[in-house]
């Protein structure tokens, strides 16, 4: 089963073994073929933050596609229970639909539920640790379907224990969202500036929603079939977070963090290391809407978006003695010392 179609970046090869799963039952059966076998199970979601090898993926792929929706009003709170198989931003807009505040500002970002836990999707102000309440996982250990409350998750800045320290071991199947009546979040400086370009005195979630939705597309981040800037996996690097003192020798843009570090803007960091927006590298280039985003301008392979990653890494390592890290996934590429290199937190 070709791979490249079911990702937003379009490269990479075929998965040597591949189903869809539309229930929890089914990712269990999944699993057990897989384990009776001896066979790697790797998991693909939305494919949009996922890097495909050019040769492809060793194993059983499973493509999850378990949907629905459930609201559970509970006075001015919700309990939202989604499939991970779930279009995220339709999520976003039936819980902004029904005036409640804590994932506004999430909107337009592409991709499916359940790999909403895994990056600890953020934006603009707001990630999804904020509002989660629990995780249905399967757990490939014991084949077993269990509930992990979001103080077990491991979340921290994109991060989570399933993608660090248990990363292979669950399968995401659905995830629970404590959202609430109120007011929107504005605090991002983008998003600020459109409240007040707008001439918003008391913003609702809806007008952020729009507002988030016009400055993704703006960077080329909501996603467009006729906008080449739009075939990637989105934002490639984290905005690295860094101490007050290297800031201050940096001089650039902050967001003070609640730990009393500050987040930097990585798309600052890469357009002064020389590769600006719209930069090419052959069928790879860099957005030239976000130098945050890479993308296939059009018959690219998994080597030349890798390649250029690297390329970057290193020119803003060189430059600023800080390692950038990567937020998509990386699958079938083994050991290969590219993505060991991107994977690392020094030279």
């Amino acid at each position: 089963m070709p791979l490249a179609p079911l990702t937003t970046l379009q490269v990479g090869g075929a998965a040597e073994w591949y189903t869809r799963a539309t229930s929890v039952e089914q990712v269990q059966g999944a699993h057990a073929w897989a384990a009776a076998r001896g066979v790697p199970m790797l998991v693909l979601g939305g494919g949009s933050n996922v890097v495909v090898a050019g040769e492809g993926v060793r194993g059983l792929v499973v493509h999850i596609g378990i949907e629905g929706t459930a609201f559970h009003a509970q006075g001015d709170e919700a309990l939202v229970d989604a499939g991970a198989g779930e279009p995220w931003d339709r999520l976003v807009a039936r819980v902004v639909d029904g005036g409640y505040a804590g994932l506004e500002t999430l909107s337009g970002i592409p991709g499916l539920v359940g790999g909403t836990p895994i990056q600890n999707v953020g934006a603009y102000g707001q990630e999804v640790a904020d509002t989660i309440e629990r995780v249905t996982v399967l757990d490939t250990r014991t084949g077993a379907v269990t509930g992990l409350a979001a103080g077990d998750c491991g979340f921290s800045y994109r991060q989570s224990r399933f993608k660090n320290a248990d990363a292979g071991r669950f399968v995401v199947c659905r995830v629970a969202f404590r959202v609430r009546r109120g007011a929107p979040t504005v605090t991002y400086p983008d998003v600020v500036t459109w409240v007040e370009n707008m001439g918003l005195e008391h913003a609702t979630v809806a007008d952020v929603r729009r507002g988030v939705l016009e400055i993704r597309r703006r960077k080329g981040m909501v996603l467009d079939p006729a906008d080449a800037d739009t075939r990637s996996v989105g934002s490639f690097f984290m905005n690295p977070i860094v101490s007050v003192s290297k800031h201050e020798e940096l001089g650039s843009p902050s967001f003070p963090m609640p730990t009393g570090a500050v987040k930097i803007p990585a798309a600052w960091l890469i357009e002064r290391a020389g590769l600006a927006r719209g930069f090419e590298a052959g069928a790879a280039g860099v957005s030239s809407k976000h130098p945050l985003a890479i993308i296939n301008r059009g018959g690219a392979t998994a080597n030349d978006v890798v390649d250029l990653a690297c390329r970057i890494k290193r020119a803003v390592l060189d430059r600023f003695g800080i390692a950038l890290r990567p937020e998509p996934v990386f699958l079938g590429f083994g050991s290969d010392e590219r993505v060991r290199f991107l994977q690392r937190d020094s030279s």
